[in-house]
């Protein structure tokens, strides 16, 4: 792997020296875009809007438009200016606990490797960070913006969580939402399924299956086969409160099939959960 960013974590008055790198992989399906008909690929033109032209990458420059039409050209060494420490630094400023951080701040995981010579500095901030069971929450900019991020130990590496700024996150005041009451009966019916279906969470048993769906109507096509359309189902709709009960009452009966892995694997934790009292 290569690193996308590479600088130091500050951590008090210790540096130490690290290298980024993405702890995510994309595995979704390329796709390119073609003219129907001919299955011409469509190439997007980087085009000069004043004489039309195309402009090659190298003579391609940043710029902020000051006002209508004027702008002014940024360099690397212009953003580098605003705060060199900041480009070139994870500065952890305090630590938390990882449940304090709301589950829809967090954007995008990496990893944090130690350069040569800084081994003993990076294990003694991963096992420091084990030990108190805290995550250090810092800031740092990567492509030419400030992040904040949660820095936690993940095995034998250091984990940086990407953060979102409270600011980022928009608020539901302009939505319509509902409110009122619900009956006390549905609600019952409603707690009784979540409970059903409660298990605890295994992020492994979740896998991508509509790539590999998509991957076989693929297939199909190369061959010259009509693809099976799967997972046919009639329009969502709102239920009818006469219709809440009835599908809640379906919803648990589902849930309590025996065939199902997942209702197998909730009646055997229960089964050794009542053999343990």
């Amino acid at each position: 792997m290569r690193p996308i960013w590479s600088g130091s974590i500050s951590f008090g008055l210790i540096n130490i020296p690290v290298n980024l790198y993405s702890a995510s992989n994309d595995i979704g399906i390329d796709l390119d875009m073609l003219h129907k008909g001919d299955h011409g690929k469509i190439k997007y033109m980087r085009v000069c809007t004043k004489d039309g032209e195309e402009v090659p990458y190298d003579e391609i420059v940043k710029g902020y438009e000051v006002q209508e039409g004027d702008y002014v050209e940024l360099t690397q060494e212009d953003f580098k200016r605003a705060n060199a420490k900041k480009t070139s630094t994870i500065d952890i400023n305090n630590f938390s606990k990882e449940e304090e951080i709301a589950p829809h701040l967090h954007e995008k995981p990496y990893y944090l490797e130690p350069k040569k010579g800084a081994e003993k500095a990076f294990v003694l901030l991963r096992e420091a960070l084990k030990q108190s069971k805290k995550v250090g929450i810092a800031t740092f900019v990567l492509r030419q913006r400030e992040h904040l991020a949660a820095l936690k130990p993940e095995g034998d590496a250091i984990m940086l969580n990407q953060l979102r700024f409270e600011s980022e996150i928009r608020t539901a005041k302009d939505l319509n939402l509902p409110k009122g009451k619900t009956r006390a009966n549905e609600l019952k019916m409603a707690l009784n399924l979540i409970n059903e279906l409660t298990e605890k969470f295994d992020a492994g048993k979740f896998k991508d299956t509509y790539t590999d769906e998509l991957k076989k109507v693929i297939r199909d096509k190369a061959k010259g086969k009509k693809p099976k359309q799967k997972g046919v189902s009639a329009p969502a709709r709102s239920p009818k409160v006469d219709d809440m009960m009835a599908l809640l009452k379906k919803s648990l009966e589902e849930g309590r099939k025996p065939n199902t892995a997942g209702v197998k694997a909730r009646s055997r934790t229960r089964t050794r959960a009542h053999a343990a009292r």
